[in-house]
């Protein structure tokens, strides 16, 4: 009750409610990319993200202190830079897993293109992978007032051999809404056994990041 009414505690009702629009836009964002998750994250994924958004809460250089927002925040350019580059499973980063060198993604049409990926040669596979696959999410993301929507690409899947092949990944549809774009691309991980692919590690390899917003 005194933490909830005290006037020595204004600080701590400050602050409390700052890191509860924190969490709950890592919330969002979670929930967004959720069925991507599934197959790549690491078990501190909700807490790194709590502190992301947490560090863009504190761009808002315009609310009144116990009153700064992610909403806010993210539509500054610094705060927009920070969610670009979050990797969700940060034992097997996407940026270290494959060399994509000329890789685009136009927010416009929502494409994805990797040119002249050899995989043997371009990914840092682990041990017994024989296969992976290229998939993304682009979402729009209202941290502001709450809401997203998010459509996934086509799967492009790979021998990992000397074969180069150019990956092209496009959405079904473009998300619709106001707010944040966020496009994340995953990496999964297979091993082929008797024509069958099997998840390699039951993810543990797997990888998945944000690569552009806006």
């Amino acid at each position: 009750d005194r933490i909830a009414n005290d006037a020595a505690f204004v600080r701590t009702r400050e602050n409390g409610q700052e890191f509860a629009d924190a969490a709950k836009a890592g919330k969002l964002l979670r929930d967004t990319f959720r069925a991507m998750m599934l197959t790549a994250s690491d078990n501190r994924v909700t807490s790194r993200l709590t502190k992301l958004m947490t560090d863009i809460k504190n761009e808002d250089a315009t609310s009144a202190r116990g009153e700064r927002n992610v909403g806010v925040g993210i539509a500054t350019p610094s705060g927009l830079q920070m969610l670009q580059g979050f990797e969700f499973n940060i034992n097997s980063q996407l940026n270290s897993i494959v060399y994509a060198q000329g890789a685009s993604v136009d927010l416009v049409t929502g494409i994805a293109t990797i040119p002249s990926i050899t995989p043997v040669n371009d990914v840092a596979y682990p041990a017994g992978a024989t296969h992976l696959s290229f998939s993304a999410g682009y979402a729009v993301v209202n941290f502001a007032g709450g809401g997203s929507d998010i459509k996934f690409t086509n799967k492009v899947n790979l021998p990992i051999d000397g074969t180069t092949s150019t990956v092209t990944l496009t959405p079904s549809a473009l998300p619709s809404g106001t707010g944040t774009k966020i496009y994340a691309v995953e990496v999964e991980f297979f091993q082929e056994v008797n024509g069958v692919q099997y998840s390699l590690k039951n993810g543990a390899f797997n990888a998945l990041a944000i690569v552009e917003v806006g």
